[in-house]
């Protein structure tokens, strides 16, 4: 065989390769099909950890805007540890409220952890989930929803964010080196106003127990080409409770876990 023939074979086998590689692909991202829109069936989630001054507020609004919007509505409340009455208010609203499910984290898990439980454990089509502090007006989520018409996960972010200068500041550095490093592109990373279909949620495995959920999501939403949506919504001052993700031990982990995730995600192919 002459090297003319021996070279043309290996180009031949090589597009053969990397034919099957985009069919293998290509089919890897068709494992998440977009649930249907109508009948609208929607979770609302939200994790609580020491918010008894603030569970039941969040929880009626969380009600009355998902009557609002969805045909079949569950809510479901986080209560990831609490040391307060957080626990006790949560079984209150769910024995009072048809729509309404508590689930108690016991020890504490984490802010991740405590997410990933809502996740898992919601039961609808769509979940939307937000903070259990009432920073964010739930009323703006139907305003959101059209967006779900063209993409398959909408991340909003906050619009003159009510958090003090070192919070945004560091929030700010975060987003920066988090869209760097996985090329999500997005304003707000951490914003705690989103929606995803729940058939993106039972194909992947989430792994971070504390800030870092966020970025593991979407990161993983975006390697399956999924179609992410960005919109501003207002954000609130904190009205009763106390902040608890700033501390430097929460803050040191999260960089820990975001190098970690970054090599698994490169193993995965990406980015």
């Amino acid at each position: 065989m002459s090297l003319q023939s021996y070279l043309s074979l290996v180009r031949v086998e090589v597009a053969r390769l990397r034919a099957h590689d985009r069919t293998r692909m290509s089919q890897e991202f068709r494992t998440v099909e977009k649930p249907p829109l109508k009948p609208f069936s929607l979770t609302i989630t939200f994790p609580c950890y020491n918010e008894e001054a603030n569970v039941e507020r969040v929880t009626r609004n969380a009600v009355e805007v998902g009557r609002q919007v969805a045909d079949d509505l569950e809510v479901l409340i986080v209560n990831d540890g609490s040391k307060d009455g957080t626990g006790e208010i949560a079984d209150h609203l769910a024995a009072e409220i048809p729509e309404v499910r508590a689930v108690h984290n016991n020890p504490n898990r984490g802010y991740g952890g405590a997410l990933s439980r809502g996740m898992r454990e919601a039961t609808k089509n769509w979940i939307f989930y937000t903070d259990g502090d009432g920073q964010f007006d739930m009323g703006e989520l139907p305003g959101v929803l059209p967006l779900l018409d063209d993409h398959d996960i909408v991340s909003c972010y906050r619009l003159d964010r009510k958090d003090p200068f070192m919070r945004k500041l560091n929030a700010f550095a975060w987003t920066t080196l988090v869209n760097l490093l996985f090329r999500i592109k997005l304003r707000d990373i951490d914003g705690a106003f989103k929606i995803y279909p729940k058939t993106f949620i039972d194909v992947i495995e989430m792994h971070s127990t504390g800030a870092l959920i966020d970025t593991e999501m979407l990161a993983k939403a975006r390697n399956l080409n999924l179609k992410i949506a960005q919109m501003g919504v207002h954000h609130y001052p904190r009205t009763a409770g106390e902040q608890t993700g700033a501390n430097l031990k929460v803050i040191l982990r999260a960089f820990k876990e975001l190098f970690k995730l970054y090599g698994q995600i490169k193993r995965e192919g990406r980015p």
